[in-house]
Parts: structure tokens; sequence; C-alpha cells
């Protein structure tokens, strides 16, 4: 398995939540589950993303903005997360701020997978890319 593939999966994983995040209605225990899940799931991957993919990326001039310009975007989507616990779940506020997480965490992924993921294929070896991936999911899971 290389980084990207291990990425992607996990990419997989969070597309579903946020999905199912916006499906849901008020204060209710599915939608509690599904914040929870998916806050956890995003924090980590970020951590590790950051530490196992960008971190070697931000060397290369080829690949050093798109880099800096994705780790912005997980910050963004970390004061979305933060504004979304600090509304009431049942106010209609909460859903727009769902939705507006919704639209980052679709088009930060596509972007990650469109457009880093070329560029990163063409700065990483073979090898970094299989290494990368091992650390990365054995910090992950």
């Amino acid at each position: 398995m290389n980084i990207f593939e291990a990425l992607r999966h996990d990419h997989d994983k969070q597309r579903k939540l946020v999905d199912a995040l916006i499906q849901t209605h008020g204060d209710t225990d599915e939608r509690h589950t599904l914040i929870d899940q998916l806050k956890t799931e995003l924090k980590e991957h970020a951590k590790f993303e950051e530490r196992y993919f960008y971190n070697p990326l931000m060397l290369d001039d080829l690949t050093h903005e798109k880099s800096r310009h994705s780790v912005a975007e997980h910050h963004e989507i970390d004061e979305l997360i933060e504004d979304l616990e600090v509304t009431e779940m049942s106010s209609p506020a909460w859903l727009v701020t769902a939705k507006k997480l919704h639209h980052l965490v679709h088009h930060h992924l596509s972007e990650e997978e469109h457009e880093v993921f070329q560029l990163a294929g063409k700065v990483l070896t073979e090898e970094q890319k299989e290494s990368l991936a091992k650390q990365y999911n054995d910090a992950m899971h």
C-alpha cells in the first residue's frame, strides 16, 4: 500500500460521515454520535497526514505551496467543528454550519486527491510512498 491509497481509504470514511451528518435532524443521539466520530476522524487524520505526508512535501518547491494551502484548510475544518460544538444542535444555524463543513471537507479531499497527490507523486520516491503509508497507518489504526 502506498501513502495515496492509505489517505484515500480514510478520505472515503470522512465523506461517508460528513454526508450522513447533514442528513440528521435536531438534537439527536445520531447527530451527537456522527459529529463525535467525524471530529475524531478528521482530527487524527489531519495530525498524521500533516506529519507523514505534508511535512515531507513542504521541503520540495513543487509541493510547498499546495501543502501550506491544505494545512490551512485543516485549520478551517477545525474552526467549523468548534463552531458546531458551541451551537445549539436543534437550531437551524447548526445545520447551516454543518453544510459549510460538508462542502469544505468534500472540496478539501477532492483537491488533495486530484491536485496534491499528482504533484506528490513526482516528488516522493516509491520507497517513500510505501514507508509513509506504513507510518501513517500505524499511527492512525
